[in-house]
């Protein structure tokens, strides 16, 4: 399509092209699709207002739905492109800087470079943001907009004056190297670029390197110094060899029979002593040279902090549980360099693993100086591109991919051998779960299986033919939900339609993603439903039925806290019968029906009754009736025999009531302006819109549709009879207590969450089982039970909850143990192994999804003390305060019994003996 040239021009510089916003939205949805069909690296995009963005999508979908339902569009055509309110203010409009922490989606939207073009031509604006498509990951490949390039602060040696320098983090020292030269004016063989992380010169950057900034581990408003030769004030002198540890990664190990840990290393790189000590005593023949005697004099290792490299408190949270983590501590600080595995295609070629273990032995090396994790980061968005950049993200997340790639990169199994699964065929639980795990073993061998792996039992049975299908399957962690975050509290107020009792809220428990029969059964139990009776949800909206619920597989998402849901309860109707609903609103409260302007400023009032009639034709008399036994349980007892004087209430003035049948009766006395001597009350014929009314008499016939409306006019005479606030007091679903405080004991325990994970509930609809027997995918109901419990046991507390439309945090406090927490009895193998474990780390998360920040608690075991880790700073803390609704992820370490510990110790015997014989043959 061509474009009309500038002649189209209006005079408030917006581009009036012959299109119409049908044909604008048609254009940028094609050119959208043909950039998405065609991505490659380098592909240009454009960051665009999401303000301005929604007002032009409001403009393009309105007038298209003006086209289909011939109503005018209220959005009108939005004006120039405007950038400025997600750019810095004193950003050069030439060379315009987003804000920082702005979201995809919530602030911005981006849009491919043609799109852009015709955006500009139809509307004008700006300021242009320019970004390229970036390609990143290992083994995955993954495009992704770089929407905040890479901001180094550049120190010129020279005169300490400060430059921005901005450059893509996949740009290499090369192009840095020309950048700095032609901002600065300096030949580029003069010129020396240093890494200068933390104001210390960290590594000299080599100005022939194609490596890229972000493999050099420069980080977003890093510092790096430039000196000239024989210009600079800067000493050029060496770089301290700390300094140079913190931007290199050895690509070994290092090698040490004596260890940070003080224990022995045996050839397979593990320590064997039970005892484990990460402040032990230095021996005479263990000098610690090779560790802690960087250490000064009355320091300890493991109160490093972690420097954030921005918004990395996610990264650091995490590292300093694992950091803290006996076990694993204890390996990494050992010789581990035989355990990796460079070959496995499901690793990291070791990188991740030696990152990970000299970033621990920086933390356990450096007395309390804080580390900065650069190295390890690097590697990070290297291996998981998902974590690169400089958003927050998810500490369980990257703990769940480090734990993973950590074991794939130590699997000392090289060769994976090929087995086929037997089926259980009966055999024993025990039996079947051993096999399975000797399975697993043969596949997967590595500290984090031996340490953080465990065992639980899946049983799934079909809903349809009943076939059980058991399987043991390893875990990691426990993702265990909040019981919150399964079920919600629904209050319902229950008509009865026989007039037989009054309107009663219920309050029931039903799932979060259950359907609308999981809400009518559990109502049916809650009011002692009889088996000829049922329930017919609606909303009430305006006093009107708004919309009814009879869809038995609806979601219950679909009834929100703030909706008044009422339910009628009618006898059950025989299959095949033919039945109508009859809505009857009430009004007329303030003047009468027939003053009302064809019924549209009559004033409604209370809850419709609804019922289902026989589609028969139906006389005044019928709805008469019905509308009597819906009223007579809300009948006054100390009602006035004479209700009123005058002759405008539209009532007899000797009316009675019949006790037993709670019917309204009359005498044969004249009702002035009344439509109908007979009537109980007086009635009107309605239409959904309640714009037409029409009186209804006693010989009055009517046919009822699939809805017949009717509405009764309340004077105060009915007022005087009922007592109306019955119809009036709708509770809401949820009514949350905001004056009511959370306290610890309205908070949830962790095995309450615990048995929440282990309780048995039907697959998702979109996560359906394949039946062997019936050869069909079935919603089947499955069971989970814990058969094998590691020694780190990792409890993540399912704090964020997800949905198309909704993000939330769930800030309840979980009560969970710091010592003693047993398991016991959750698990079903007994083998006489202690599931008794105590806490020892803890991830935490303040504040919500946006602008949240994650901590670390974790204990030094030798001293028994707790500290707490917040990126770079490091404090103690009580341990009273380690329990907080913040908590997100849990680290517990198994206690072993006292039998258990004396076979280990005996084990560690055994080892040191043929350690110091191998010793001796040796010298």
């Amino acid at each position: 399509m061509t474009i009309p040239n500038s002649d189209f021009m209006l005079e408030n510089g917006v581009c009036d092209l012959p299109f119409t916003p049908e044909e604008e939205k048609r254009i940028v949805s094609e050119l959208t699709s043909e950039s998405e069909d065609n991505l490659k690296q380098g592909n240009l995009y454009f960051v665009i207002s999401k303000r301005w963005y929604t007002s032009w999508q409001e403009y393009v979908e309105n007038s298209a739905n003006e086209c289909s339902t011939g109503e005018s569009s209220e959005a009108p055509r939005p004006g120039p492109i405007d950038n400025h309110d997600i750019i810095e203010s004193d950003s050069d409009i030439n060379d315009p800087q987003l804000r920082r922490l702005l979201v995809e989606g919530e602030d911005y939207v981006l849009v491919p470079k043609q799109v852009w073009k015709r955006l500009v031509e139809w509307y004008s604006g700006g300021p242009p943001i320019e970004r390229k498509l970036i390609c990143q990951g290992f083994y995955t490949r993954s495009y992704s907009v770089e929407v905040y390039p890479l901001c180094l602060m550049l120190t010129d040696g020279r005169d300490e004056s400060r430059t921005v320098i901005r450059l893509g983090k996949q740009a290499s020292i090369r192009e840095l190297y020309e950048k700095v030269c032609a901002m600065t004016g300096v030949p580029q063989e003069k010129a020396h670029i240093w890494d200068y992380f933390d104001k210390r010169k960290n590594g000299l950057l080599d100005p022939l390197s194609y490596k890229s900034l972000e493999e050099s581990s420069l980080h977003m408003d890093q510092d790096i110094l430039v000196e000239v030769d024989g210009l600079s004030s800067s000493s050029q002198s060496a770089m301290s060899s700390t300094g140079n540890e913190l931007a290199l990664v050895p690509l070994e190990p290092s090698r040490s029979i004596v260890t940070i840990a003080g224990g022995p290393t045996l050839s397979n790189g593990h320590s064997t002593t039970s005892n484990f000590s990460l402040f032990p005593r230095i021996t005479s023949e263990d000098d610690g040279r090779d560790s802690l005697s960087i250490l000064g004099k009355g320091e300890k290792g493991g109160l490093a902090g972690l420097s954030n490299l921005g918004n990395t408190c996610f990264m650091n949270s995490a590292l300093q549980c694992l950091a803290h983590t006996p076990p694993i501590v204890e390996y990494f600080l050992q010789d581990y360099s035989d355990d990796i595995n460079r070959d496995n295609p499901l690793g990291m070629c070791g990188e991740l693993a030696i990152a990970f273990g000299d970033l621990l032995k920086k933390l356990w090396s450096s007395g309390r100086n804080a580390v900065a994790p650069r190295a390890f980061k690097t590697k990070l968005a290297r291996f998981a591109p998902q974590f690169s950049g400089y958003n927050q993200h998810d500490s369980q997340e990257l703990l769940a991919f480090l734990l993973d790639g950590l074991h794939e990169d130590l699997n000392k199994v090289k060769r994976k051998p090929y087995i086929e699964l037997k089926d259980s065929d009966s055999r024993p639980d025990d039996e079947v779960a051993e096999e399975l795990w000797n399975y697993h073993k043969a596949r997967n061998d590595s500290v984090i299986v031996d340490v953080c792996q465990g065992q639980y039992k899946s049983t799934l049975v079909c809903p349809v033919c009943g076939k059980i299908s058991i399987t043991f399957d390893p875990f990691m962690y426990l993702s265990v939900p909040l019981p919150s975050t399964l079920t919600r509290s629904m209050t319902i107020t229950v008509f009865y339609c026989d007039g037989s009792r009054l309107p009663m809220p219920y309050t029931v428990i039903v799932p979060k993603q259950g359907s609308i029969r999981d809400l009518i059964t559990a109502l049916g139990t809650a009011c002692c439903l009889a088996e000829d009776e049922s329930l017919l949800l609606a909303e009430v909206y305006d006093h009107k039925i708004f919309r009814y619920f009879e869809i038995p597989l609806d979601s219950l998402s679909a009834i929100k806290d703030d909706e008044h849901i009422v339910a009628y309860r009618l006898n059950q109707i025989p299959k095949g019968s033919r039945k109508a609903k009859l809505e009857i609103l009430h009004g007329g409260q303030e003047r009468a029906v027939l003053d009302s302007v064809r019924g549209s400023d009559v004033k409604l009032f209370g809850t419709p009754f609804v019922t289902y009639v026989n589609t028969e034709p139906l006389s005044g008399t019928d709805i008469d009736a019905v509308i009597s036994g819906f009223l007579s349980p809300l009948h006054k007892v100390h009602a006035p025999s004479k209700i009123h004087n005058g002759s405008d209430n539209g009532h007899l003035a000797d009316a009675t009531v019949d006790q037993a049948s709670g019917i309204l009766s009359s005498p044969d006395t004249e009702i002035d302006n009344a439509s109908d001597r007979e009537l109980s009350f007086r009635i009107f014929l309605t239409d959904e819109r309640g714009l037409n009314i029409k009186p209804l008499q006693s010989e009055s016939s009517i046919s009822p549709g699939t809805v017949t409306r009717v509405l009764v006019e309340w004077n105060e005479g009915e007022h005087e009879r009922y007592d109306s606030s019955y119809l009036s007091d709708l509770p809401e679903v949820h009514k949350t207590s905001f004056s009511a405080k959370k306290t610890r004991q309205e908070s949830i325990s962790l095995f309450s969450c615990l048995e929440a994970f282990l309780a048995e509930e039907p697959l998702g609809p979109d996560d359906m089982w394949f039946c062997p027997s019936c050869k069909e995918h079935r919603q089947a109901n499955k069971k989970l039970d814990l058969w094998k419990l590691p020694d780190i046991l990792v409890f993540h507390l399912k704090r964020f909850t997800y949905s198309r439309y909704l993000k939330n945090k769930i800030d309840t406090f979980v009560n969970f143990p710091v010592h003693d927490l047993d398991l016991s009895k959750y698990v079903k193998n007994k083998n006489g192994q202690s599931y008794l474990y105590e806490l020892y780390a803890v991830s935490n998360h303040y504040g919500g999804l946006g602008g949240g920040h994650y901590t670390a608690y974790a204990k030094l075991i030798d001293d028994n003390k707790w500290y707490h880790f917040d990126d770079s700073h490091v404090s103690s803390v009580n341990e009273s305060e380690i329990r907080n609704s913040a908590a997100y992820v849990l680290f517990y370490r198994r206690v072993r019994s006292e039998t258990e510990t004396q076979t280990a110790e005996m084990s560690t015997d055994m080892d040191y003996s043929c350690l110091n014989s191998h010793n001796d043959k040796a010298s």
